[in-house]
């Protein structure tokens, strides 16, 4: 575990732990070493910050390049945090530019690494779950490894779009993981990259109890790079 990530457990994710409890279920469908891919609904930024505080293993979050690139004292301190968390960095522009995401996750995911992807490549609007784009239906096949579904509830009271930083006394936040999906030897045709990801999502839904929209979530600014 990156020596930032483990600082950051100690202090930003036991503050999460102490200040919210949340309620974790299905833990021990997180295996203890090996490749996996969270999938999971987005109803806010604090949904990584929930995820990392209650997984015991460093996961690989994404970060937009522009972290990466910065000059500057500014810049190289951006640089230093977030390399030094063991961030993917991802294109704000999506498309082919944002495939090199995926290729820089691939060797960390065969390398025994945990990544947390969110299928509806943004937060959710209104709190429901919409269709997930196939990235990690792609990413799991081309890297050969599981995908665990994770349903975060209550993550959009803590703080909502538009907050800037999680709420206290705003509700109660649960974490549940599913267990975990397989894929190997399934075709990564279109058809079936398709079907794999509508897997992904009735899994998520199951867990979460969201009402499922069958559309793509609205796009943002800077969409979260997932699809």
């Amino acid at each position: 575990m990156p020596l930032l990530y483990t600082i950051g457990k100690l202090t930003v994710g036991n503050g999460m732990r102490l200040g919210w409890r949340p309620t974790v279920e299905g833990l021990e469908n997180v295996p203890e070493t090996g490749g996996a891919i969270f999938a999971g609904n987005h109803l806010s930024v604090a949904d990584e910050l929930f995820l990392g505080a209650v997984v015991p293993r460093h996961i690989a979050f994404w970060a937009k390049s522009e972290y990466f690139t910065g000059t500057g004292f500014r810049g190289w301190l951006t640089k230093t945090v977030i390399g030094g968390l063991g961030a993917i960095p991802v294109e704000r522009a999506g498309g082919r530019a944002a495939l090199s995401a995926f290729d820089a996750a691939i060797p960390a995911l065969r390398a025994g690494e945990l990544v947390a992807v969110y299928p509806e490549g943004t937060r959710s609007p209104d709190g429901r779950l919409y269709r997930g784009r196939t990235g990690a239906a792609r990413l799991a096949l081309a890297a050969g490894v599981p995908v665990i579904p994770v349903g975060m509830i209550g993550t959009d009271r803590v703080q909502p779009i538009g907050a800037r930083v999680p709420r206290l006394g705003a509700g109660r936040v649960t974490v549940r993981f599913g267990k975990p999906l397989e894929f190997t030897g399934r075709s990564d045709d279109r058809t079936s990259l398709r079907e794999i990801t509508d897997e992904i999502m009735s899994e998520i839904q199951r867990l979460t109890g969201q009402e499922y929209v069958p559309r793509y979530a609205p796009s943002k600014t800077a969409p979260t790079p997932q699809g």
